[in-house]
């Protein structure tokens, strides 16, 4: 005879085994015996399981819908800069970030150096599939009367949302907040900055040449060219 089984895959040895028993009175009562199994695949070792084994079991069977549990959980102190958490199926995220340098990247046809430059403070809302960004005059936390300014930069709808292009956004289903927000903020900057959205200019002035001057001198990014957006934070949590 031909052993086939190697032609099968993996192989699978039978290592222990639940038998369930019930009572067969009116009302059943119930209880479950654990076996090991030895080399020939036979039950030995019987014994009521026990809790560590009940344990272990529960664990080994831990459906989505308990990593779910996790999602948008903190790892510990909430940080100061998330604002709002609707910790929903898709769920989303509403944070701000300070004024700061950023590593950023731009295609050939720019004509803009790839590198680090300083960008304003800025408004984040994403959930898991989607991100819109807003830019703010002030390193303060802002408030629900806070008005919006339009993010300048490029890939951006005059709306806010973000065109993600290419970029393979894959939020985990058991992502902390934390790891949350940075992967947005990573697939925000470390995706290609290519060209303004339906002929919409979110600064008053260039935008490619703010961004080579920023690019060249390392300069704090000059506030003084945002414009204004109509909404106001407090339109976000709607």
């Amino acid at each position: 005879m031909i052993d086939t089984a190697k032609d099968f895959g993996t192989l699978y040895e039978p290592k222990s085994a639940l038998v369930f028993y019930e009572s067969l009175d009116k009302n059943a009562t119930m209880y479950v015996e654990h076996f090991d199994m030895d080399r020939n695949g036979n039950p030995i070792n019987a014994h009521p399981l026990t809790v560590n084994e009940a344990r272990a079991l529960a664990k080994s069977l831990q459906i989505d819908e308990e990593k779910d549990k996790t999602f948008l959980k903190s790892k510990g102190i909430l940080p100061t800069n998330i604002l709002n958490i609707n910790p929903s199926q898709n769920g989303s995220v509403l944070w701000y970030t300070k004024s700061q340098e950023r590593q950023m990247y731009f295609v050939k046809n720019l004509e803009i150096p790839n590198g680090k430059a300083q960008v304003p403070a800025m408004l984040w809302f994403a959930d898991k599939e989607n991100l819109s960004v807003f830019a703010l005059t002030s390193d303060k936390r802002p408030t629900e009367k806070t008005t919006l300014h339009y993010a300048p930069f490029f890939n951006v709808y005059e709306d806010g949302a973000v065109c993600m292009g290419t970029v393979d956004v894959n939020i985990k289903n058991s992502a902390s907040v934390e790891e949350f927000i940075k992967a947005w903020e990573d697939y925000f900057f470390h995706s290609y900055f290519s060209h303004l959205l339906d002929n919409y200019n979110p600064i008053k002035g260039n935008c490619v040449n703010l961004w080579k001057k920023l690019m060249e001198t390392g300069e704090t990014f000059p506030v003084e060219v945002l414009k204004k957006n109509s909404k106001t934070l407090k339109n976000l949590l709607r």
